[in-house]
């Protein structure tokens, strides 16, 4: 084997190499800061297209459930009637599904990194606790209907899902609140939680999307039935068959928009702290 000595190019330092040479390594760096700045930037103008097309997908299934249960379901009350039980999928899909995929997705936006993380944990608790509030009202409005109107409850694959992904969620925050806000959670247990919180709150909300997709089947099935109220049956496809279908299309895009969002590893929130940054005494902040 060749032995690198005095006469090795590589082993010559740049102050001995000739101009030339010493032009050619120092241009080349400039070069690789504009490669890596493009890049960066390419990747944060794909990161909002995506976000955006998760906010519209968001918005449209909020529009189509309202629309589905104002218009041919007869719209809303809470008396124990079935226009209480149309509160059921309004509130789910906007608190388990929606609410709760913009909450997985918010430190995800690139408008949050290098800035102090604890106002971005509690907009991210906040909204999660929007999110469980809602689903467990809807919860709710689907119990009274059945005890009102005497039908069985958790008797279905759907109710089995959805009450499963409810009570899960309820887990989920109460421990992410007591191991990543609370002043007195050893950064050792943040470390520990932290891979089962983000695993957990994607089993999640799979678990939500199965359930509202399941429950809108479910509830086309019993409600579209041939001669019963002058419908059509499920089977013809009529107009309330086809945005019912139409939301639980929109409701797996918006979960496979969210997903995307969280598996790419581009667009994670840096790990790096900013020096300047202060940081409350009340929550400590780390950035796990």
């Amino acid at each position: 084997m060749q032995q690198g000595g005095p006469s090795s190019p590589h082993c010559f330092p740049l102050s001995r190499l000739g101009p030339a040479v010493r032009g050619s390594e120092t241009s080349s760096k400039p070069q690789k800061n504009e490669i890596a700045d493009l890049s960066r930037m390419r990747s944060i103008v794909v990161f909002y297209a995506h976000y955006l097309l998760c906010l519209v997908l968001g918005i449209a299934c909020v529009v189509c459930v309202c629309v589905w249960n104002k218009q041919w379901r007869g719209g809303f009350a809470w008396d124990g009637s079935a226009l209480e039980f149309n509160w059921h999928p309004v509130l789910m899909v906007t608190g388990l599904v929606v609410l709760y995929g913009n909450g997985a997705v918010l430190y995800r936006i690139p408008l949050t990194w290098g800035q102090n993380k604890l106002p971005w944990k509690l907009c991210h608790a906040a909204l999660m606790l929007l999110a469980l509030i809602l689903s467990i009202l809807g919860l709710c409005a689907v119990f009274d209907f059945h005890n009102t109107s005497h039908i069985p409850n958790l008797y279905s694959l759907h109710s089995w899902i959805g009450i499963a992904a409810t009570a899960l969620f309820a887990i989920q925050w109460v421990v992410g609140v007591a191991g990543f806000l609370l002043p007195w959670s050893p950064v050792e247990l943040r470390k520990f939680l932290k891979p089962i919180h983000v695993w957990m709150g994607n089993s999640i909300l799979c678990l939500s999307i199965a359930a509202c997709i399941s429950g809108i089947n479910e509830k086309l099935i019993f409600v579209l039935k041939k001669n019963v109220n002058g419908s059509h049956p499920y089977s013809d496809l009529p107009p309330e068959a086809m945005l019912g279908n139409f939301l639980g299309v929109l409701i797996v895009a918006f979960g496979l928009v969210v997903f995307r969002i969280l598996s790419n590893h581009d667009w994670q929130r840096p790990d790096s702290r900013p020096e300047d940054t202060t940081y409350s005494p009340l929550l400590q902040e780390d950035n796990e």
